[in-house]
């Protein structure tokens, strides 16, 4: 089983006044460009997720929509609370092991998919850093194995080391 953790595409700074209700702040629209040739790119190699879930939050839900249209055979994007800032990682492993799917993204924010990447790896203390976009491959040996501190790391990936 393959888990791809992802943080939301570049959505402009947290603050902007344009946006007083920071859940409801958009991807700009260079980050929606970029992130969809990003998801092209890396689909062409492989990133095949078949469900995505994702943070109810705006900018989530956007990457999450470029990603189910980006990659062929992807379901609509499933909303899950559970992804929102502050993730809760045993409510999110639960979820996923319930839909019985080979390759499954999550979309969320920093710090949370940094966090949450740690603790499927089995180091809740490792700095690994995400920019904007940033997509993470963890490989499970099966469903059962797929649990925290069992998880390995494939690749993680940015928009920029691909080009984009």
């Amino acid at each position: 089983m393959r888990l791809y953790i992802v943080r939301h595409a570049f959505a402009g700074q947290h603050g902007d006044p344009s946006y007083p209700d920071d859940d409801l702040r958009p991807l700009t629209p260079e980050g929606r460009k970029q992130f969809k040739r990003f998801v092209e790119t890396i689909a062409e190699r492989g990133f095949r997720p078949c469900i995505v879930a994702t943070s109810p939050l705006v900018r989530c839900r956007q990457t999450a929509e470029i990603i189910a249209k980006g990659v062929p055979g992807c379901a609509a994007p499933v909303e899950l609370s559970e992804l929102a800032p502050g993730s809760e990682l045993n409510a999110l492993l639960a979820w996923t092991v319930q839909q019985a799917a080979e390759q499954i993204a999550w979309v969320g924010h920093s710090p949370d998919v940094e966090r949450l990447t740690a603790s499927l790896l089995g180091d809740k203390t490792a700095a690994i850093r995400f920019g904007k976009g940033t997509i993470a491959a963890i490989e499970f040996a099966d469903q059962q194995d797929f649990a925290s501190g069992r998880g390995e790391l494939r690749w993680l990936v940015t928009t920029k080391i691909v080009g984009c």
